[in-house]
């Protein structure tokens, strides 16, 4: 009985401690509205030059045996990174996304398949941030081999004194709207309740569709970079009055 009634004196001490911690936590004010509240949706977007650009690019061999076909496939993507590299890319710049192989098989009625030989497959990723020379390096990369070739894709390397900028704009149009609606119904913006942002920033353009490229036809492929857009998309909460 003694122990029983000490653990719950303990545990009335340890409510009452709970409770006065609990009383001396600082609360949030939350804003009194008196007014009308209004909610605006509105964006800002600038435009930029875009100056880093990305080539997804293989080699992709065949072969009778797996080591056959790997033998190839290393020679042949062992040429590409060599004239990668000669154009003046950096270690850094060049990353190989994937390496597979994979049985070829023939099928026949009523019959378990067969394999027929091996495909070998290398990929690399190479980035670069002079985008005039995209169509360059594309010839470089076909002429020593590689078949496949995903991009260019253009991105802005650092792009967020960009989105400042839109945000910028964005907080600007949702004021100027919010003044349109108080005017409209006789009132007067007061005052910002709330801002927040939609999405997670810049999302750099998906790749262009993968080409399959013949090594023997490569010559001077224009690629123009163009511009992108950059947009922020804010929710504000205004007070009208």
């Amino acid at each position: 009985m003694r122990t029983i009634q000490a653990m719950l004196t303990m545990a009335a001490a340890a409510g009452a401690a709970g409770g006065v911690q609990a009383q001396t936590l600082p609360s949030t004010p939350v804003p009194v509205i008196q007014g009308t509240r209004l909610d605006i949706v509105a964006q800002g977007s600038v435009s930029r030059t875009p100056d880093i650009a990305t080539i997804n690019a293989g080699v992709v061999t065949q072969g009778a045996t797996a080591g056959a076909a790997m033998t190839e496939n290393a020679d042949r993507m062992a040429a590409v990174i060599a004239a990668l590299k000669k154009a003046g890319l950096a270690d850094r710049d060049i990353q190989t996304s994937t390496l597979s192989l994979h049985p070829q098989y023939r099928y026949g009625d009523n019959q378990p398949p067969v394999i027929t030989g091996y495909q070998a497959s290398n990929q690399v990723s190479v980035r670069f941030r002079d985008v005039k020379r995209a169509g360059s390096i594309l010839d470089a990369l076909v002429s020593q081999g590689a078949n496949q070739i995903q991009g260019p894709s253009f991105g802005i390397d650092k792009p967020e004194e960009a989105l400042d900028e839109a945000r910028t704009a964005a907080i600007g149009a949702a004021r100027e709207r919010a003044n349109l609606y108080a005017s409209a119904a006789g009132l007067r913006v007061k005052r910002i309740l709330a801002i927040s942002e939609q999405g997670g920033g810049y999302q750099p353009p998906m790749p262009m569709p993968v080409m399959a490229m013949r090594a023997e036809k490569a010559a001077d492929t224009a690629i123009e970079a163009g511009e992108q857009k950059l947009e922020v998309t804010l929710n504000v909460s205004f007070e009208l009055e």
